[in-house]
């Protein structure tokens, strides 16, 4: 298989797709999102938001996300003060209008803003938060139910502003954020559905000594995956993460060039048999891409090179992209690298 060049942004970092609709959506960092048809590329953004974004090396605009109905348009992006906001647009014939915050999460620093944001198989929000930055989580968010911060978060959009699940896992349950699907994460940069099985894949980018990759089959919310007690499968701050969940892949931290994981999908595209049932994911400083057996996690064979990758993307036939922090959008193809 090969990476092949598809089209060239200004640090393109999320897509996402839209039902009926054959347009890749690409957030730019710098706070665009740009409409991609045929390999062209809209000069027009869909939305802009450049002149409200922070600037910061982890903030700006991070994910977008399309209602399964096709009809509204999320965005999640960082204000001037570093805040974190999750925005709706109605969403008709390109266009984007009416504007609204569903959520905002004020952060207390500039890093692990975290940023995915992607639908589930059950047709509920999920967002994804770091545990509010600097560096080894200084106020305990990660284990701390009582704050969005270091969770993934469960919600029905379509609501005043939004609506909680009542079958989340912390609805009831006194001193617990009912919007908390899954806790215990640092920064949880990109995270994924299976479409075949909807099972969950979280990439979860390291502190000090390990990048992980972590597991959630369908429908499992409540798992505790151990930051700040843990990173990866090793200790780290101590004490005892109730019920922590081991990643399925670890790799060391600074080896050969390693930064931070990414998280990318199982292939369940027609283009590439052999890559059928297959997890790939990928590091950001490294830029090695590795193919894994979804039901075989480990870690897996290298498939390809990005340079600062900084996302992958799945149309909606099932086949793959990366994108690249330095610019260029690829689509994974059959061939010889």
């Amino acid at each position: 298989m090969r990476f092949t060049e598809f089209a060239r942004l200004d640090m393109p970092v999320a897509m996402a797709v839209r039902k009926g609709d054959p347009t890749l959506y690409v957030a730019e960092q710098t706070g665009r999102l740009r409409a991609i048809t045929d390999g062209e590329v809209a000069p027009e953004p869909v939305v802009d938001l450049s002149a409200e974004v922070s600037d910061g090396n982890e903030q700006g605009l991070l994910g977008v996300a399309f209602h399964p109905d096709g009809d509204f348009l999320y965005l999640d992006w960082t204000d001037a003060d570093g805040h974190t906001h999750v925005t709706e647009w109605a969403f008709a014939d390109g266009r984007a209008t009416g504007r609204r915050d569903v959520l905002v999460q004020r952060q207390p620093y500039a890093n692990h803003n975290g940023g995915q944001l992607a639908f589930g198989p059950d047709g509920r929000l999920y967002i994804a938060l770091g545990d509010g930055g600097s560096g080894g989580d200084p106020q305990g968010n990660g284990q701390n139910t009582g704050t969005w911060l270091g969770k993934i978060l469960r919600i029905d959009p379509r609501g005043t502003p939004y609506k909680v699940p009542e079958d989340n896992p912390f609805v009831g349950k006194p001193g617990a954020k009912p919007e908390i699907w899954a806790y215990g994460l640092r920064n949880p940069w990109r995270f994924t559905f299976d479409r075949k099985t909807g099972d969950m894949w979280i990439g979860d980018v390291g502190q000090d000594a390990w990048e992980e990759v972590d597991f959630q089959p369908r429908g499992k919310g409540g798992r505790n995956y151990g930051w700040n007690h843990r990173e990866g499968n090793h200790p780290f701050r101590g004490g005892t993460a109730e019920g922590a969940v081991g990643p399925v892949i670890e790799y060391p931290l600074r080896e050969g060039g390693n930064c931070s994981v990414v998280a990318g999908y199982v292939y369940r595209g027609k283009r590439i048999p052999a890559l059928e049932g297959r997890f790939l994911y990928g590091d950001f400083c490294a830029g090695w891409v590795r193919a894994v057996a979804a039901d075989r996690p480990g870690r897996g064979e290298d498939v390809g090179r990005v340079e600062q990758l900084s996302s992958f993307g799945e149309d909606g036939d099932g086949e793959l992209y990366a994108l690249s922090l330095a610019g260029p959008v690829y689509r994974l193809e059959p061939g010889t690298p």
